[in-house]
């Protein structure tokens, strides 16, 4: 017994070394840290994690002053002169509409946009949920046709900011 009792002391002893340099490693080189990855312990590579942040939102705002938070990829800006079946946003102090296109059976997308008053649906079911004040409101877009929305739908007129936008066949 006592030889057991030994082997397994020397075991446990080499497993917490192994967990010391491990954790020294992962330390040292910023793994666990957002935006990175490690590998596994086997060196395969690690498994992504999806957050639902939208890519390049820093850069989209700095250049729209649109701010785009999370979604599911299914709704993304699109291009709206060379991209079928888009939403069109339209806001007070933009010259041209914002479009979105939506892939799949639908999807999700959060967002920030100020002074939006109308929305030209597309083939899918759509709801918008926009903020006035302290107020949230939500709205169904037609299908292929303009939506009053946000300031344009309000009897006091008052200015409201794009939220969320939801989509479905």
């Amino acid at each position: 017994m006592g030889s057991m009792s030994r082997a397994f002391t020397t075991a446990c002893g080499a497993l917490a070394g192994l967990a010391a340099v491990l954790l020294a490693a992962g330390a040292s080189s910023g793994a666990g840290e957002a935006g990175t990855t490690a590998p596994a312990a086997d060196g395969t590579a690690a498994y992504a994690v999806e957050d639902f942040t939208y890519p390049q939102a820093d850069r989209i705002y700095q250049e729209t002053g649109i701010l785009l938070k999370r979604g599911d990829g299914r709704i993304t800006m699109a291009d709206c002169a060379t991209a079928a079946n888009v939403l069109q946003v339209y806001a007070r102090g933009n010259a041209a509409p914002t479009c979105f296109g939506v892939t799949g059976n639908g999807g999700f997308l959060t967002l920030e946009m100020k002074s939006v008053y109308g929305i030209r649906g597309n083939d899918f079911t759509t709801k918008v949920d926009m903020t006035v004040d302290a107020q949230e409101k939500s709205f169904d877009v037609d299908k292929n046709a303009w939506t009053p929305v946000g300031e344009s739908a309000d009897p006091e007129g008052r200015e409201h900011m794009l939220v969320e936008i939801r989509t479905g066949k």
